[in-house]
């Protein structure tokens, strides 16, 4: 963990991804974090894929520590109310109306607490025509026009990752650390609303713009054709990524690295807005080259060029990367009880310091009784954090 924000305290009601993608952001900068989870249930992405400590769950909720409190429960209110009172950042991603009915929306908690930022992500926002609809990370990423200059209409298939979710709880952690630089001036706290409609429609405002600036409707094509951006399949069926830009200095070292005059001479690709033209030949005409040698052939070919490429490599085959490996990426779960003994660290440094480990998501309710004692015997203080594990 970095030391930026500590000493900054923050209550937070996440389930899934966006929410806990938002404190996780504020736990790897050093704040003290503390899940409020349903008694019995906890966080949903906890049985997400098999037992109750997913490797999605883990992903999200490093850094953190677990409280459960049942605010339908007199006491567990108060005490969930008492950690509130002391909390810089409050954040929920409940669907709307849940937030009043366990008297956790905005009027309460900074009617407890002024200076408090308060942070409601939801999936189309509080009011309208669509909030009331359940929203998940492929309903985000369609109803926002983002699939649509992602997928290939002809073979449509979602994104990998839950980057709906992912993105909202990035941008929501930066409203959240804006609003703490702003507080330092006036002294109150802010509420701050973000729907995964609108995270997902800044997103894309490459696109949007192009629409408004040109008066066209964007294809998922457009941007590899325009950047010269192509995947090429090689003779061990394996991929590599190429990224030839608007500079013909790349397309020159491309053509000299892999030794194809043949496509510089053609009259199709002779100039780059040829090229543009031609995107879907040149693409097959590269496809039939890069098959004639395997993917490590290749890239031993490449070595020392000016070459903007890259293989495709799977998730394993980025953990043994020499790049990865030198910029640390890979760090020790300090902590740790059960799941993964290694993680990725957050992907920032400040003044040359990088992440070094990071601390084990908790197990459900894992410092529920240490919190709640302290709450019992010091209710107008936050509970007190113990010393960071050592990882091993």
């Amino acid at each position: 963990m970095y030391g930026v924000l500590n000493g900054t305290k923050v209550v937070e009601q996440g389930t899934f991804i966006t929410g806990p993608c938002a404190g996780m952001m504020l736990a790897d900068l050093g704040a003290d974090v503390i899940k409020v989870e349903t008694v019995g249930e906890g966080d949903p992405y906890r049985s997400f894929k098999n037992g109750f400590y997913s490797a999605h769950f883990q992903a999200y909720n490093r850094n953190k520590r677990s409280v459960c409190l049942d605010l339908k429960n007199t006491p567990d209110k108060e005490m969930f109310h008492d950690l509130v009172r002391n909390a810089d950042i409050y954040i929920q991603n409940f669907r709307p109306g849940v937030a009043a009915r366990i008297a956790a929306d905005r009027e309460t908690l900074q009617g407890l607490n002024p200076r408090l930022v308060y942070c409601s992500i939801s999936g189309f926002g509080s009011d309208g025509p669509y909030a009331k609809r359940p929203v998940y990370d492929s309903v985000a990423q369609a109803v926002s026009g983002f699939l649509s200059v992602a997928i290939d209409p002809e073979q449509p298939r979602f994104v990998g990752p839950a980057l709906a979710d992912a993105i909202t709880g990035i941008y929501a952690s930066l409203a959240i650390t804006a609003a703490l630089a702003e507080r330092e001036r006036t002294g109150r706290g802010r509420f701050i609303e973000i729907s995964m409609l609108e995270a997902m429609m800044h997103f894309a405002i490459e696109p949007f713009m192009g629409y408004f600036a040109l008066g066209e409707i964007p294809q998922s094509a457009d941007r590899p054709r325009l950047a010269q951006a192509f995947i090429v399949r090689c003779r061990d069926d394996r991929l590599i990524a190429f990224h030839l830009s608007s500079l013909d200095k790349f397309w020159d070292a491309l053509v000299e690295a892999a030794n194809i005059p043949q496509l510089a001479f053609d009259p199709r690709f002779s100039i780059r807005q040829l090229r543009i033209d031609n995107y879907g030949a040149l693409s097959a005409a590269m496809n039939e080259i890069f098959s004639q040698k395997d993917r490590e052939d290749w890239i031993r070919q490449f070595a020392g060029t000016d070459l903007p490429y890259a293989p495709i490599n799977s998730i394993s085959e980025v953990v043994d990367d020499p790049q990865a490996k030198h910029l640390g990426m890979f760090v020790p779960v300090a902590g740790r009880k059960q799941g993964a003994t290694t993680t990725l660290r957050p992907a920032f440094s400040f003044d040359g310091e990088r992440g070094t480990s990071v601390v084990a998501a908790p197990l459900i309710d894992e410092h529920g009784d240490v919190i709640r004692q302290d709450l019992r015997l010091h209710s107008n203080t936050w509970p007190a954090r113990k010393a960071a594990p050592t990882p091993g």
